[in-house]
């Protein structure tokens, strides 16, 4: 009865929140936030007044009290700002692009814009004052980057030619001057680490620590004017394949790394494909269909992306825009805001009444 008296003020499916999913109580809040109204109506509404049903009564009374609680969205929206900077960066890290050696000053800037967010709301000063509630939020933030961060982010973070360039160093939030990777000392001892691991020869260990001493310090060839000026524009897999004659050994791991993706969450997308098709019901497809089946599902998914129907009509953008999220600003587009790259968390009927 509920949802009947709902859906007659709103098309859009309310989602449950699934603990496999990334951020789903973000995205939840977000769904709810766009259905205030629809929620309102639903419980002025007649109907609902008449929901006398002895097992649910004092749970339709919470429900109500709380929608029409204007400081529950209150609250509402002062928990969506403070977690958009954490919902946008999981969001990049969610697609297939390249984007490992982005980590590590996407997690600087994040925490940077969340203690900005919490500071005005509370009205203290963002050099000078403190705050409970921030220290908390930066704890788990920080507990969870020492559980996921490796080596590799380190390493791809100082392999970035824009990052050794003063426009970079001095454009940092709230007028802090950033560091350069090469003088930043946990960039630099997991950097050494890593050398140590990915070149065990000594001569070549020895080779790269002098290679990586050129680039950083921005010496012989790469002290030539063009090539000084075209690390802040150049794409950094660009910039490397176009200035790296002179240091092979680097040459070869800013190719591996700057073109590595920062999560597997495609490759668990493509197992959810896979079971999918091969359900309890098909337990008898055999391995090289069910791999036919998913290939053709996923090209499938990238072909339609060409076409003229996934930018305009009722069915545009369908997927929700998974891969489309702009790296350069950390925004999410906007109508990929309430999803995480998974289409089957929002179910949402894109026609008007007239239609």
């Amino acid at each position: 009865m509920a949802l009947s008296i709902y859906n007659k003020y709103s098309k859009l499916s309310l989602l449950r929140i699934a603990d496999t999913r990334f951020a789903s109580s973000i995205v939840m809040s977000k769904c709810l936030k766009e259905v205030k109204t629809a929620l309102e109506n639903m419980v002025m509404d007649s109907e609902w007044k008449s929901y006398r049903d002895a097992n649910v009564e004092s749970k339709v009374q919470e429900v109500k009290q709380c929608i029409v609680n204007d400081q529950w969205w209150d609250r509402l929206d002062y928990f969506l700002s403070f977690t958009e900077p954490i919902f946008d960066m999981l969001r990049v890290a969610d697609t297939d692009i390249p984007v490992l050696h982005l980590i590590y000053d996407m997690w600087d800037s994040m925490i940077e814009r969340v203690k900005k967010i919490i500071f005005n709301h509370e009205g203290k000063d963002l050099i000078s004052g403190s705050s409970v509630f921030f220290y908390v939020v930066h704890e788990i933030l920080v507990s969870r980057w020492a559980k996921s961060n490796t080596l590799l982010h380190c390493m791809a973070h100082s392999l970035v030619s824009k990052y050794y360039c003063d426009a970079w160093l001095q454009g940092g939030n709230n007028g802090i001057m950033r560091l350069a990777p090469h003088e930043d000392q946990e960039v630099s001892t997991n950097r050494s680490k890593c050398f140590k691991r990915l070149f065990q020869n000594s001569n070549d260990l020895r080779k790269v620590y002098a290679e990586f001493g050129v680039f950083s310090s921005g010496s012989d060839y790469f002290n030539q004017p063009h090539v000084i000026a075209a690390r802040i524009f150049k794409e950094p897999l660009s910039w490397w394949a176009n200035h790296s004659a002179s240091t092979p050994l680097l040459h070869a791991l800013a190719f591996k790394l700057l073109s590595q993706p920062a999560s597997s969450s495609c490759c668990e997308r493509n197992w959810s494909t896979y079971f999918n098709i091969q359900s309890i019901k098909r337990n008898k497809l055999t391995s090289s269909i069910a791999e036919d089946l998913v290939f053709v599902h996923c090209n499938l998914h990238l072909i339609s992306r060409k076409e003229e129907e996934y930018k305009i009509g009722p069915t545009k953008y369908w997927d929700l825009c998974g891969d489309k999220a702009d790296l350069d600003n950390y925004v999410i587009v906007e109508f990929a805001e309430l999803s995480l790259n998974e289409p089957e968390l929002k179910i949402m009927t894109l026609y008007n009444d007239n239609e």
